[in-house]
């Protein structure tokens, strides 16, 4: 079957759904100490979240790269990751979705939300034809993420130096994310699911 250009995939229950984040030592493990993202996390600065594991294992070099030593899946309420995606703004121009220029950088300032499709990732790393969703959050939405979205708070680290070493079947199954309408069109989504919660 034929993956849709832009669509999230994630792992989700009812309630919640699995982001990723990468960490050096001093930032992740008081996180996971707390259950939750304290100092020295900043919520300054604007921090991206990725629905994708084999993405954020692209991004960080399977847990190797300087400052991102530590994988974390971060379980957050599906209404607050609903709420970012309806107030998001993609962080490039794009005609198709923007009627000018002006309007796209008017939206940005807006916006606590920024939203970018890269190439998803196949086991091995290799860029595949379709898309996978980054979000940005900051200001009101990063403060919503790091106080009242998260329910949980895991060290997957272990799990992706099983899957670098070629336990291809260990990495988390991930399915399409339902999403409704207007929000799939917000954020430029490639519309191919109906609305509503699966």
């Amino acid at each position: 079957m034929t993956v849709p250009l832009r669509q999230i995939r994630a792992a989700y229950d009812d309630s919640t759904v699995t982001v990723y984040q990468a960490y050096s030592p001093e930032i992740a493990l008081p996180a996971l100490a707390a259950g939750r993202f304290v100092p020295p996390f900043k919520l300054s600065r604007m921090t991206w979240i990725k629905p994708s594991f084999l993405w954020m294992m692209y991004r960080s070099g399977w847990a190797t790269k300087p400052g991102q030593e530590h994988v974390l899946a971060v379980q957050i309420r599906r209404d607050g990751f609903e709420w970012a995606l309806s107030r998001a703004c993609l962080s490039h121009y794009d005609r198709d979705l923007h009627p000018d220029r002006r309007t796209w950088a008017a939206a940005v300032k807006r916006s606590p939300v920024r939203v970018q499709w890269d190439p998803e990732r196949s086991p091995r790393l290799q860029p595949l034809p379709h898309r996978s969703l980054q979000m940005g959050l900051s200001g009101e939405a990063a403060e919503r993420y790091a106080n009242e979205w998260i329910t949980g708070i895991v060290d997957v680290t272990p799990l992706a130096r099983r899957v670098a070493a070629g336990d291809l079947t260990a990495a988390p199954v991930e399915k399409p994310y339902p999403l409704p309408a207007s929000v799939a069109e917000t954020i430029g989504a490639t519309p191919a699911y109906p609305p509503g919660r699966t």
